[in-house]
């Protein structure tokens, strides 16, 4: 899956973007540079199995293991203390990025409820996305029977674009399934 689409951008999507933005260069194309999945888990401060759950979900997900991230500050109010376990995230590149992106455009996005497709507004002005979701289940590695609960997760594309508009044109070459 991943050839597949590495091979799609650099035979079809890399000239249509050279055509479209007048690059004079191959260098000058947009790519995509990492993708960051970042599950926040907030529980895990009163109790630490759920860290274990949540990281056995990102592990299948991602196909990789996922790095634990911790507290920087303590927020009384929250009863975090500096250093506590409040994550796990994982950065995706190369062919297992190309293969997380495979399947979740044209498998664990189209299993969600009601989808229309996802918002062409969630660019941060430098030419990445972030994209959140609120269920693990969409994708077909989590078994329902075995997750304990549903957690979401925020999924960052960041890409080497310039601009907004070359970062959607990329993203929908690739095949993200934008509203429209």
């Amino acid at each position: 899956m991943a050839a597949r689409m590495k091979e799609r951008f650099n035979n079809e999507i890399t000239p249509a973007l050279m055509q479209k933005f007048n690059y004079k260069s191959v260098m000058q194309v947009p790519k995509i540079e990492k993708v960051v999945i970042n599950m926040g888990v907030g529980e895990a401060v009163q109790n630490s199995k759920v860290l274990d759950a949540a990281v056995e979900d990102m592990q299948k997900i991602a196909g990789q293991k996922p790095v634990i991230t911790r507290a920087k500050k303590s927020i009384a109010g929250f009863r975090l203390r500096e250093n506590l376990p409040i994550g796990v995230k994982v950065t995706l590149r190369g062919d297992r990025m190309y293969y997380f992106l495979d399947k979740l455009f044209n498998i664990s996005l189209p299993r969600v409820r009601d989808f229309r497709g996802v918002s062409s507004k969630s660019f941060d002005g430098r030419g990445n996305y972030t994209l959140g979701l609120k269920e693990q289940l969409i994708f077909p590695e989590i078994e329902y029977d075995k997750i304990d609960k549903i957690r979401g997760m925020d999924i960052v594309i960041v890409t080497t674009a310039q601009t907004d508009e070359e970062a959607r044109e990329l993203l929908t070459q690739l095949g993200m399934p934008f509203t429209k």
